[in-house]
C-alpha cells in the first residue's frame, strides 16, 4: 500500500551534518519533496518534506530517522486560521502558491484547505489581522 504524508524533522547539532534524505532514497525506495530546509553546519535545524512510497518501507525509513536521533513530526495542522481573528479579506488567496485558499462564491468568505498546505508562510505573512498561525 502507497503512503503521502508531510512531515518536520528536527536535527541536532550531532546529526545535522549526515546524509538522512539520501539513505532514504538508497535504502528505503521512498520519493520525497523537500517544503522548506532551515540546515546550517555545526547547527540545529528542521526541514519540512513530503515523503512517500510503500507503506513498509515508509515504516522502515521513518523508525531509522528515529534511531539517527532525529524528532519527527506529522505536518497535518501546523498552519492554522484563527477564526475569531480572520476578517476575510482576501490577502492569503493572492498569495498562496498552492491554492489552499479560495473564495465561497456566494458568502465571499475565505475557505481554507490544509491539505494543500505546504508551510510557505505566505499567508503568515500576508495576513493583515494575523489570523494565520505557525504551530510547530
Amino acid at each position: 500500500m502507497e503512503v503521502k504524508k508531510k512531515i518536520v524533522l528536527h536535527f541536532t547539532k550531532n546529526n545535522v551534518d549526515r546524509p538522512i534524505v539520501s539513505r532514504l532514497i538508497r535504502e528505503y525506495g521512498l520519493d520525497f519533496n523537500i517544503l522548506k530546509a532551515s540546515i546550517s553546519p555545526g547547527e540545529e535545524g528542521l526541514m519540512i518534506m513530503e515523503l512517500s512510497g510503500d507503506q513498509n518501507e515508509y515504516d522502515n525509513g521513518i523508525r531509522y530517522l528515529q534511531s539517527a536521533g532525529i524528532e519527527i513530526q506529522a505536518l497535518s495542522q501546523d498552519v492554522l486560521r484563527n477564526e475569531e481573528r480572520c476578517t476575510h479579506c482576501g490577502a492569503c488567496v493572492t498569495m498562496c502558491p498552492t491554492k489552499a485558499f479560495s473564495l465561497e462564491p456566494q458568502t465571499r468568505r475565505v475557505l481554507f484547505d490544509n491539505s494543500k498546505c505546504v508551510v510557505c508562510e505566505l499567508c503568515v505573512r500576508a495576513c493583515p489581522p494575523r489570523a494565520m498561525e505557525l504551530h510547530f
